[in-house]
């Protein structure tokens, strides 16, 4: 029994020194919180005023809900914009800043959470061989117009969020009146182009790990904040500290939280969906591509030939800007949204 006790101690003890390794590495190789961190969580822990503005409903597609809200500015609506956001984000991913910038011009916002994430339905039946589409997540934003009673609308899809975004312009294109795909690509398995940044998914690995391990509001803030600092590059800006800190409290504490399934669900469908260059090429649809020179995820050159493949497109090319929507570009990027919506519509666009 004493030889039995002896090597459970020892395995015990080299379980303690490889873990405590491993979270050592881990902090080595994940960007350090910015200073303010830890005080602007616990004030928001304590009183958070994160809310939502807009109408909230439900729309349904064949037995799916896909939940959205619906923000419409104080004046005359100069038309429709719909925000998809990327992989594995639901809607609270869209920044506030840049909702109300584009609210604030005077246009009626809509923004949802994708299936498998927020409010709307997670596909418990998912498998590996059962998978939804891009055109499955297409057309749940086609039931989002038909409840809204939308006839056409701009679509502003972001990362994952600009493959659908490229896919319901072009298997409905009688839908929309202007697209703009940012941060995206239409071919994430293009041979000829770098892939997706495995370095930068292994950090945003470890920083599941790292945050996960012991769950709590904190340590889940803490992950969103490390998530979008790794995702600046190689250029550092300020982050909204209190805006991340609020959203996130909010999905926690009033919505279903974040699926740890999502990610694997929405490659999924990319993989499904394949490259969408060919169909890219055939669209008629006024078209605003824009990519930051220092995305760490979809590498800028992906932008530049879903530009290329698309007839007559615009582009906005933004130095230092990776796979995000910082504050700091957020009226760059609003005014150019904005100046191709309206070079781009009727007085119903």
């Amino acid at each position: 029994m004493k030889l039995v006790k002896k090597i459970f101690i020892i395995v015990i003890s080299v379980v303690v020194v490889l873990m405590i390794g491993a979270m050592i590495y881990i902090d080595i190789k994940l960007p350090e919180l910015p200073y303010l961190t830890n005080k602007i969580i616990d004030r928001t822990l304590e009183k958070s005023q994160y809310k939502l503005k807009g109408k909230q409903g439900y729309a349904i597609n064949d037995d799916t809900k896909i939940w959205y809200e619906s923000i419409q500015p104080k004046d005359t609506i100069r038309g429709h914009i719909i925000l998809i956001m990327g992989i594995s984000n639901d809607a609270l991913a869209w920044p506030n800043y840049f909702v109300n910038s584009l609210v604030d011009s005077g246009y009626h916002v809509v923004r949802y959470d994708n299936r498998g994430t927020g409010m709307s339905d997670w596909i418990e039946d998912w498998t590996e061989e059962n998978t939804y589409s891009l055109e499955d997540l297409s057309d749940d934003v086609i039931a989002i117009l038909d409840t809204l009673e939308i006839e056409k609308a701009h679509i502003v899809g972001a990362s994952f969020g600009g493959m659908i975004a490229q896919t319901i312009a072009i298997h409905h294109p009688e839908r929309v009146t202007t697209l703009v795909s940012m941060i995206s690509t239409g071919d994430i398995m293009d041979p000829e182009l770098p892939s997706i940044n495995m370095d930068m998914v292994t950090s945003l690995l470890l920083a599941q790990i790292r945050y996960g391990l012991f769950y709590n509001e904190s340590n889940q803030i803490k992950l969103q904040i490390t998530s979008r600092l790794l995702l600046m590059g190689d250029n550092k800006y300020d982050l909204d500290l209190e805006e991340i800190s609020g959203s996130v409290l909010y999905n926690l504490r009033n919505r279903n939280g974040y699926n740890p399934d999502a990610s694997k669900q929405h490659i999924a469908a990319t993989m499904k969906s394949g490259s969408r260059y060919d169909d890219l090429k055939k669209l008629n649809i006024p078209t605003l591509v824009i990519h930051g020179k220092s995305d760490p995820l979809i590498d800028f050159s992906h932008g530049l030939k879903t530009f290329e493949n698309i007839p007559n497109a615009d582009s906005l090319w933004i130095e230092g800007m990776g796979h995000d929507i910082p504050l700091i570009y957020n009226d760059l990027v609003v005014k150019r949204i904005i100046s191709h919506i309206k070079n781009n519509s009727d007085n119903n666009g």
